[in-house]
């Protein structure tokens, strides 16, 4: 049987603005207006699963979401979190130049790559054993890692995806062969 699962990209949030590793602050009231906006034109799910950093909560309340289960967190990132990529770049270069090389690397003390995309990976597979809609509003490297899964491409293929804010990217199929349609605009 086949398992469609919808993932949605969150709002945008100042931290993405000022390229900053996310340290979990809420959207502000302006980036929620857009959520709010194409609420009632997502596809009804049998399941609905929401990450757990303020931003996907407060997008998935503004899309109208109730999320019941939780979905994969985002990427841990350590030390760097709260954190510019420009002030790490500045003062860590050779670490930076690792991270973005080399998928086992993690520089931050916390999670590489490769453990992110093994762990979104099984994530999305583990999804396939049921039959129906799933909708699920996580962050970005979430969607990417997934991408990563679905097309069996070598990790640092993730480095390649855009994934806007308040887009629905769509896995079809079922663990081990998975479609992918890429970020089609919610608004």
């Amino acid at each position: 049987m086949t398992t469609r699962v919808t993932l949605i990209s969150p709002v945008v949030t100042a931290a993405l603005r000022e390229a900053r590793f996310d340290d979990d602050v809420p959207p502000d009231e302006s980036a929620l207006v857009a959520a709010r906006a194409v609420a009632g034109d997502l596809p009804s799910a049998g399941r609905v699963l929401v990450s757990p950093s303020a931003r996907c909560r407060a997008t998935a309340a503004a899309l109208g979401l109730a999320g019941t289960e939780e979905a994969p967190d985002g990427w841990a990132l350590g030390r760097w979190r709260g954190r510019t990529l420009a002030e790490v770049s500045a003062e860590e270069p050779d670490a930076v130049a690792a991270w973005l090389s080399d998928p086992d690397a993690a520089p931050h003390d916390a999670e590489s790559l490769r453990d992110l995309c093994a762990r979104v990976g099984a994530w999305l597979d583990s999804l396939a054993a049921a039959t129906g809609r799933v909708v699920a509003v996580v962050e970005p490297e979430i969607v990417r890692a997934c991408a990563v899964r679905a097309l069996g491409v070598p990790e640092p293929a993730f480095w390649r995806i855009d994934v806007p804010p308040l887009t629905a990217t769509e896995f079809s199929g079922r663990s081990g062969r998975w479609n992918l349609t890429a970020g089609r605009p919610l608004a």
